[in-house]
């Protein structure tokens, strides 16, 4: 597929910029507009960003006609949820009633503009696609509790949406049950930029003075079992030169950063450099993601494609994924599915080489970014009168 064919469309894209309300969706969008751009579709980005002009008003919409960013004056509470003033609504929805979109593209993702957006599309005329963030599985467990009601909440929005986008053949089921029309959902994983994240040379081994160096990377919340990994790596009884980086920000970082203050354990902190994650990445022998709930998780893919073994939990998407090129765990009994996999690194460090390229050479195949762009820019075509 070209994703060229046919004139340069006129999207309308809403999503984050903001690692710390947006997280991997942040890098979703950011990544996938850069790229449409790149192939000369026109984009203006709504943005869900706290962002004051010299005058305390909201910013003015920047930069040229094809490389437009509009900010929505948005309060982030409670860590993730977005709500959006009604002058941020307004000003969304006299832009789609210009009628200057062939297609609007959200990211779904606890904002109080997504609710009201299939109405604001019909009645502009324009179609709408949504790509839905929302991480789940589907055991009978705490968080799974949680997912599961907010995927009843957005049900009824996401069947009003002309076409939506889910990471796998689960989320779609879950979907479908909560009647939302099969023959408006598409399968469409996440995309990493293989040739920006691949194996290359890193010193970070040699700073950290590390002969084994494992990673996690990602937001550091309750739902993400840091906790629990940090347990396990202590448990294993490393010697002095294994290292486990925790990379990220989070509620729950500073809590543990303070509970676990030990040499073989280091905090970074939120990286926004994505060369420096990169570095970390390549310089890693395992990326380790114990996670009770995702959707796909782009550390996780990221981490592959720089051909680093990756551990992740069976969860949301991330099981069928990782299945064959790395080792899943099964989220009951993590901790000691987690202390046994760290042996087995710690043991056999071949292991780590061998896991590695075969998580590389599954990114190559079903997950890069480009493959994802012909796919998306297919899905907007399909909505063209």
């Amino acid at each position: 597929m070209s994703g060229n064919a046919g004139a340069p469309l006129r999207v309308a894209w809403l999503g984050h910029t903001s690692a710390a309300l947006g997280g991997g969706m942040a890098t979703y969008s950011r990544e996938v507009v850069s790229r449409l751009r790149q192939r000369g579709h026109r984009v203006t980005f709504f943005q869900h960003e706290l962002r004051e002009s010299e005058d305390g008003g909201p910013e003015a919409e920047a930069g040229t006609e094809a490389d437009e960013a509009v900010y929505l004056e948005s309060l982030p509470v409670a860590g993730r949820l977005v709500l959006s003033s009604g002058r941020a609504r307004r000003r969304l929805h006299e832009r789609l009633e210009r009628r200057d979109f062939d297609v609007v593209h959200a990211s779904f993702w606890f904002s109080t503009l997504d609710f009201d957006l299939p109405r604001a599309c019909r009645r502009a005329g324009v179609p709408l696609v949504a790509t839905f963030h929302i991480a789940f599985d589907q055991r009978l467990s705490v968080w799974g509790g949680i997912t599961s009601a907010t995927y009843r909440l957005y049900a009824p929005t996401l069947a009003a949406c002309d076409r939506v986008i889910v990471f796998g053949a689960s989320q779609r089921d879950v979907l479908v049950h909560l009647g939302v029309p099969a023959d408006g959902l598409r399968i469409l994983p996440n995309g990493v930029d293989v040739d920006t994240y691949r194996p290359g040379p890193s010193d970070w081994k040699a700073r950290l003075e590390a002969s084994l160096l494992l990673v996690y990377m990602g937001r550091i919340d309750s739902e993400k079992n840091v906790d629990v990994l940090l347990r396990a790596f202590l448990d294993c009884e490393p010697p002095a030169d294994v290292k486990l980086v925790v990379m990220g920000g989070g509620g729950e970082r500073r809590r543990l950063q303070r509970q676990y203050r030990d040499p073989r354990v280091v905090f970074t902190g939120h990286v926004a450099d994505a060369s420096t994650r990169i570095d970390v990445l390549r310089a890693a022998d395992a990326f380790l993601l114990p996670s009770s709930v995702e959707g796909l998780s782009l550390s996780m893919l990221e981490a592959m494609a720089c051909g680093t073994a990756t551990v992740a939990t069976d969860v949301g998407v991330d099981g069928d994924a990782l299945r064959g090129a790395g080792i899943v765990l099964d989220p009951r009994g993590l901790e000691e599915q987690l202390r046994l996999a760290i042996r087995e690194l710690m043991e056999m460090p071949w292991l780590a080489g061998r896991l590695g390229e075969m998580a590389r050479r599954r990114v190559e195949e079903r997950y890069s970014l480009e493959r994802n762009v012909d796919a998306l820019i297919a899905i907007y075509r399909e909505l063209l009168p």
